[in-house]
């Protein structure tokens, strides 16, 4: 596979099939997020369930170096650098959670009313865990490059800037 960072939209018309493919998702091999997506017969959407592979890290990552590096300073080093290393961290986190949103934003049209939608942010090196996720569970299964979703995101983002005159 020559791109193997995929997106995997999974469709259900059964909500509790969804839910069971959500939970079994999570231990795909090379997950990076999921998230699970719920649109009502009246048309309201719903995202139940969302996971991301390694969230706080960065955080957690950002306040160690910064109060290793505020030891410096002394007590106070310490305490100023842990803050500000983890507020980095957290601030490259909530950058990563709003792209990761406008991509739930772009991909919500493709959900009927009464259908779920199942998305799977992975490094494949092979198709065929994510091929036996929706053949067991009765989901219709499209792969979109990561690249493919990233400029559909961009495409809508620049469509919506100009639209409100930016």
């Amino acid at each position: 596979m020559a791109d193997s960072h995929q997106v995997l939209l999974i469709s259900f018309k059964d909500p509790a099939a969804a839910r069971a493919a959500y939970e079994e998702s999570l231990e795909l091999p090379g997950l990076q997020q999921a998230a699970l997506m719920e649109r009502s017969a009246d048309g309201l959407l719903d995202v139940p369930e969302t996971h991301v592979h390694g969230a706080g890290r960065r955080t957690a990552g950002g306040g160690l170096v910064g109060g290793l590096i505020g030891m410096l300073g002394g007590p106070l080093g310490v305490l100023l650098g842990t803050a500000a290393g983890a507020a980095l961290g957290g601030a490259v986190e909530n950058q990563q959670q709003l792209e990761s949103g406008a991509g739930l934003i772009v991909l919500s049209s493709r959900i009927d009313d009464g259908t779920s939608l199942l998305v799977v942010d992975v490094e494949e090196e092979t198709p065929e865990p994510g091929d036996a996720l929706a053949r067991r569970h009765g989901g219709v299964l499209e792969r979109m490059s990561a690249a493919e979703l990233t400029a559909r995101v961009s495409a809508a983002e620049k469509a919506a800037e100009e639209a409100s005159g930016e």
